[in-house]
């Protein structure tokens, strides 16, 4: 059983930035492809961004291609979100996704084996 905890989310102004860190524990973290998901008030759950196992494969959705960077440190079981250029729309829970499949089984929002309990980013002036 693979525990979650995200952190560093918050309140940020139109063009800021923030880093979202997911710390994991209980499992072998090198082994799962770990990825990123939001979900914004009265709508579904969407991808943000996948990492591999490696790192050798990260993926984004096209919204967030250019601004978001998915990075992974093994050593520390951590999986990171660095967010520039903010925009309202990226308001939204972020939820931390630990996965057992590729990460293109991932992106496709699928095949994920454990969640984070989530974190508010807040886009507003």
């Amino acid at each position: 059983q693979v525990q979650l905890v995200e952190s560093g989310g918050g309140l940020v102004s139109p063009g800021g930035s923030l880093r979202l860190s997911c710390a994991a524990s209980g499992g072998t973290f090198s082994r799962y492809t770990m990825g990123w998901f939001r979900q914004a008030p009265g709508k579904e759950r969407q991808f943000v961004a996948v990492i591999s196992w490696m790192s050798g494969v990260r993926d984004y959705a096209d919204s967030v291609k250019g601004r978001f960077t998915i990075s992974r440190d093994n050593a520390k079981s951590t999986v990171y979100l660095q967010m520039n250029s903010l925009k309202p729309e990226d308001t939204a829970v972020y939820y931390c996704a630990a996965s057992r499949k590729p990460s293109s089984t991932v992106a496709a929002s699928g095949g994920v084996d454990y969640w984070g309990q989530g974190t508010q980013v807040t886009v507003s002036s």
